[in-house]
């Protein structure tokens, strides 16, 4: 039996998001990516739902990378609960994203059909997004 210091979930605050992406702000896999302009927490069903976008635009031709993973729980009470009794059950994980953070990279396929299929995946963000393409990138003319 685990005591209740040794619960599943390590209990985790809020926090603040202060600043700038210091990890995660350049392209590392892929041509084109989308960065945050913004800070909030993304969740795994919106994350999820970029992704599903993109991939469907791309008619699932070239790559597609996930920079971002949803690691921090998110504890909720139930509804009608008096104060006190200690922390709610974990609801839903999120992944916090500061300004500057890649989320998504693309690589193999043209410029036009990822520019795209980012800006439909960005429009199922809560956060604003900036289309960025990596500085050896050369376009074939």
């Amino acid at each position: 039996m685990l005591s209740p210091k040794r619960t599943k979930f390590r209990k985790m605050q809020k926090g603040r998001m202060k600043g700038l992406s210091h990890r995660g702000h350049v392209l590392s896999n892929g041509m084109f990516g989308i960065k945050s302009l913004d800070s909030c927490f993304l969740t795994s069903r919106q994350i999820e739902a970029a992704r599903i976008a993109a991939t469907r635009f791309m008619k699932r031709e070239g790559q597609l990378w996930i920079k971002i993973f949803p690691d921090k729980p998110i504890t909720k009470k139930p509804l009608e609960v008096r104060m006190g009794k200690g922390k709610g059950a974990p609801e839903y994980f999120v992944a916090v994203v500061k300004p500057g953070r890649i989320m998504f990279e693309v690589a193999g396929v043209p410029i036009d059909v990822a520019k795209e299929a980012l800006r439909l995946a960005a429009q199922k963000l809560p956060v604003k997004t900036k289309f960025i393409i990596a500085r050896d990138f050369e376009a074939l003319n």
